[in-house]
């Protein structure tokens, strides 16, 4: 029995928001949120346990971390290795957990009518679990791993410089990952085992007190809270304190430094921090979101704004950063253009102009009021999201806050108190400033190497007279507070649309666009969705024509940004970006005032035109993230080329990069009306949209560039409509392309064994999403458990433009891609047994499980909106998708699967196509060589010129062929 549902305070949730609350403390002091949701399709749990990296012993820095791998392989009541993981995929769900500094949280979700025992296999973990000695070294590799496809990513590695450069004695210090050093290396010169220390840790910290556990389910609160006493209440109790860290992780001696640091990547930032108060402390009052909100404005007279203005930033981004209950970080990253990075100093006395701007301006009540009331309306309306994600958010957060505000946590600051906002502002002074100054200039002009990530850095004391100098050098500029913010909705009621449309329906169709609209019937929140595709021959084609694309819209952005960053402040988004044939435009958010924001929009399009000092800005930008693509993880890089491969009229980024440097101003002003004199517009609105606004909106966007006397726009020739093209692989045929990673210091390798299967079918699609339901699980369980080949390992499905396939994904520093790929055929050897096996129960438990995820309902307008879209966008146009793979489902026979199988999955089946894509590391340049050179195998094709072989393939049909009928 429960030892309550203890007289709380009501948990404060949204008003929009149907589903119940009940927190219940268990007899082991286990503190639970219940929520029932009856809607829901899914059932989800996290359990977050309060111990984290910085309880890690100091000679076995990761523990934690591998703890977290090692728990979900077994427990006393479920021995069998790895059960859990498949009773849960073969359910529909996935199942994941994290380690921070002071948590580890586990989680999963499910169909809801498997929710009762895979409660119950995830109770047993925190009760009996079974943490084998034979897991136990695969798993310390599988850390390893992990760690190793980390060790080049800018992110780990500035994050750790930042926590190396703090007190040792501090658990701040620690490298909480763990590889195979610290978990196998030195613990075994020091004479310890690992695994009696990973038992020893366990006994240590797992208690029930300082667990929290939040349960998802679709039954009523009494019934879920019988489940979660039944299963949880065997969990210990040890009556363990929750772990502290008091002190601060910085003394002076780590305050007032400029460090310089190498990164991977192209590219210059700074990272400023200032040691505070964390937020926690004062959530109601808000001090982080309300100098963020300032710090981080971009309208005109932010810090921000003046930055961009003079050529100096492309980005800036102000608020807290990592924190726990005794320490925290307010930070500011701004990211630096080539000129900003020559400006240092000037840009640092900016910042601090700034911050003596709010000094001087005192707190303002009505800015407090104003992102009060913004905060208040997205806690109220905000939209449903996956249970996993749901649950994921409280859970770590209910040893933080009082019952009351688990839902809330700091999103709603309602307390105005100018002395808080001013104790935390009067923090970030120049005296105790952390400046992290990030450059590829910087190399060979550092003496220091940080240890885990090898990342070369110096340190530069600084004093608060130098940063005085810096200010009083800095240039005069106007900065000021943002003014009062005209798109903050007023308006949020519901249309009274009767409609009652199931699918989307085709409005209206002229020469220049279609539009499909689809009016909510599900969520009832005042929020559209409108996307705009600009279908535009002349932007694709060619190297140059994409990357001229590319610029136009980063450029429209970037114009828009002081205007169109209110709007986002407001909760009504927007993005630009380019298409593989032309480019689209989408807002999404509260109605009431959308209309403005794509009028403004529209104009811009209209109106386009080069200023030459932005350019320069978004070309040199755009030149560095076309550099950086070689430094993608070697997986991505095996998924571009096997798209490269696939899909006809692609062209390669070495090319874009090619053409880059010659571009100038005048090669983009005469592109971009030539671009936009050949348009077809498709458009997609739904939501709180009235059919006549959504047709209101087309009409005008029409108006502007199509109609006139002189118009941007003309409709394209019946010649011109667009298509994408897949390549067709021939039958019995394995095409394979070896090719070494891009960035010769990565020492993981990658492969992709794709097979292709069949072009959009109900039947066909099913059978190939049950082959892919059934051996997931088998799949990452024999590739990555068991032979330990890389930390991401998976089995997905793929689906170009309705031409669709299932491929392997894995990345690897212990075995080359050749040698994968061989044991990706060997798991499909072995598993056609499996299927063969396969009793009737099992079959059919695995068909309805496949049924239950496909009627998973929508959560919220976008996830509507990508579903039908992709309809639209492929060309295939079947609304009734869902509907009708189940119906092909119901009929599906265990034969008819094996037949499938047999026929486009087994290895040597004479249907089968199959590509690899073979991507060589560091530690596999000697197996390149023998895979480059060595002549392939009968049946097996090598391909040594992508181009070559696009041209001379077939290709499939395109859904796009057949012109829409009204």
């Amino acid at each position: 029995m429960a030892v309550g549902k203890e007289e709380v305070e009501e948990i404060v949730k949204a008003r929009t928001d149907k589903r119940e609350y009940r927190r219940i403390v268990l007899p082991n002091s286990l503190e639970v949120l219940l929520i029932s949701d009856p809607d829901t399709d899914k059932c989800a749990a996290s359990m977050d346990v309060s111990v984290g990296a910085f309880s890690d012993p100091d000679d076995l820095e990761g523990l934690a971390h591998f703890l977290e791998h090692m728990l979900f392989y077994a427990s006393e009541k479920y021995p069998l290795e790895d059960s859990y993981s498949k009773y849960i995929t073969e359910h529909g769900g996935r199942t994941n957990a994290y380690t921070s500094s002071e948590h580890t949280n586990y989680h999963f979700d499910i169909n809801a009518d498997a929710f009762e025992e895979a409660l119950d296999r995830f109770a047993q973990f925190f009760i009996n679990p079974l943490m084998s000695a034979d897991a136990t070294m695969r798993e310390i590799k599988a850390v390893d791993s992990e760690n190793q496809k980390n060790l080049l990513s800018d992110g780990w590695r500035m994050n750790q410089l930042q926590k190396h450069l703090s007190a040792v004695d501090h658990p701040h210090h620690k490298f909480s990952t763990g590889n195979w050093d610290t978990l196998e290396v030195r613990p075994k010169a020091k004479g310890l085992d690992t695994r009696s220390e990973l038992i020893k840790f366990y006994a240590e910290y797992y208690s029930a007190n300082v667990m929290h556990l939040v349960i998802y389910g679709k039954e009523n609160l009494d019934k879920i809270q019988g489940l979660v006493e039944d299963k949880f209440k065997e969990i210990r109790n040890i009556d363990r304190k929750c772990p502290r860290f008091a002190g601060e992780p910085c003394t002076s001696e780590h305050l007032q430094i400029l460090v310089r640091a190498v990164p991977i990547k192209e590219g210059h930032a700074l990272r400023v921090a200032w040691p505070i108060t964390p937020e926690i402390h004062h959530y109601k009052e808000g001090p982080c979101r309300y100098l963020s909100h300032l710090i981080g404005h971009e309208g005109e007279g932010s810090l921000y704004y003046i930055l961009k203005t003079l050529g100096w930033a492309t980005g800036l981004s102000a608020g807290e950063g990592e924190s726990t209950f005794d320490f925290s970080f307010f930070r500011v990253d701004i990211d630096l253009t080539d000129a900003g990075h020559e400006h240092m100093q000037d840009i640092i006395g900016l910042l601090f102009k700034y911050i003596s701007l709010l000094q001087q301006s005192g707190i303002c009540k009505w800015i407090f009021d104003e992102l009060s009331a913004v905060c208040e309306t997205k806690f109220h309306y905000q939209d449903k999201i996956q249970p996993i994600s749901y649950v994921v958010s409280i859970s770590p957060n209910m040893q933080k806050y009082p019952p009351k505000d688990w839902l809330v946590r700091s999103s709603l600051p309602s307390n105005f108190s100018t002395d808080i906002i001013q104790m935390v502002l009067d923090k970030l002074s120049p005296n105790n400033v952390r400046i992290f100054w990030e450059s590829k200039k910087f190399e060979g002009q550092t003496n220091m190497v940080e240890p885990w990530y090898g990342t070369a850095y110096s340190i530069e004391k600084i004093t608060g007279s130098m940063i005085q100098e810096w200010i009083v050098s800095s240039p005069n500029e106007n900065l000021h507070l943002p003014a009062p913010n005209v798109f903050i909705p007023t308006d949020l009621s519901l249309k009274n649309d009767h409609e009652k449309a199931k699918y989307p329906v085709l409005l209206r169709k002229s020469p220049y666009s279609t539009l499909w609209h689809k009016p909510d019937t599900m969520f009832f929140t005042p929020k559209a969705y409108v996307k705009i595709v600009f279908t535009c021959p002349h932007a694709s084609d060619s190297p140059e024509a994409e990357v001229l694309t590319n610029i136009f819209t980063q450029l429209l952005m970037d114009y828009l940004n002081e205007f169109a960053y209110y709007a986002q402040v407001a909760g009504l988004n927007y993005g630009i970006s380019h298409t593989d044939s032309g480019f689209q435009v989408i807002l999404a958010g509260y109605n009431h005032k959308l209309r403005i924001l794509l009028e403004t929009v529209v104009e811009k399009i209209a109106s386009f035109e080069v200023k030459a000092d932005r350019f320069s800005v978004i070309k040199e930008m755009v030149t560095k993230e076309y550099q950086n693509y070689k430094f993608r993880q070697p997986y991505e890089q095996a998924m571009y080329y096997c798209s490269l491969i696939l899909q006809d009229h692609t062209w390669p980024w070495m090319e874009e990069l090619d053409v880059l440097p010659h571009l100038e101003v005048e090669d983009l002003a005469k592109f971009v009306p030539m671009m936009l004199s050949r348009a077809f517009l498709e458009c997609y609105t739904a939501g709180n949209l009235e059919r006549n606004e959504a047709e209101s909106m087309i009409q005008h966007i029409e108006d502007v560039l199509f109609k006139g006397s002189n118009p941007i726009c003309q409709p394209l020739f019946p010649s011109q409509h667009l298509t994408n093209r897949v390549v067709k692989l021939e039958k019995g045929k394995s095409y394979f392309y070896p090719v070494e990673g891009l960035n010769p210091s990565d020492e993981n390798s990658a492969l992709i064994h794709y097979i292709q299967v069949h072009r959009d079918d109900f039947m066909l699609n099913v059978k190939l999403h049950l082959f892919a339901l059934i051996a997931k699980q088998p799949a990452f369980h024999q590739l990555r458990s068991v032979e330990q080949l890389g930390y991401i390992t998976a089995l997905l499905q793929r689906n170009d433009c309705g031409i669709r396939g299932a491929l392997f994904v894995i990345q690897s520093t212990v075995k080359d891609p050749a040698h994968i790929d061989l044991r990706a055929e060997e798991f499909l050897k072995a598993f056609k047994s499996k299927l063969y096996e396969m009793t009737n129960e099992e079959f059919k438990s695995n068909v309805n499980a496949l049924i239950d995820m496909k009627l998973e309902k929508h959560k919220n307008l976008r996830e509507e909106a990508a579903f039908y879209w992709r309809e639209i966008s492929d060309g295939t146009l079947k609304f009734d998708r869902i509907e009708s793979e189940i119906a092909a489902l119901r009929q599906l026979t265990q034969q008819e699967l094996i037949d499938f199988f047999n026929e486009h999955i087994k290895v040597g089946a004479p249907h089968k196509r199959t590509l690899s894509v073979r991507v060589y590391g560091k530690s596999h340049s000697s197996e390149y060589k023998i895979d480059k050179s060595s002549p392939a195998q009968a049946s097996s094709v090598k391909i040594d010129d992508i181009f070559s072989f696009r041209r001379s393939q077939p290709l499939y049909g395109s859904f796009k062929g057949n012109h829409v009928k009204l």
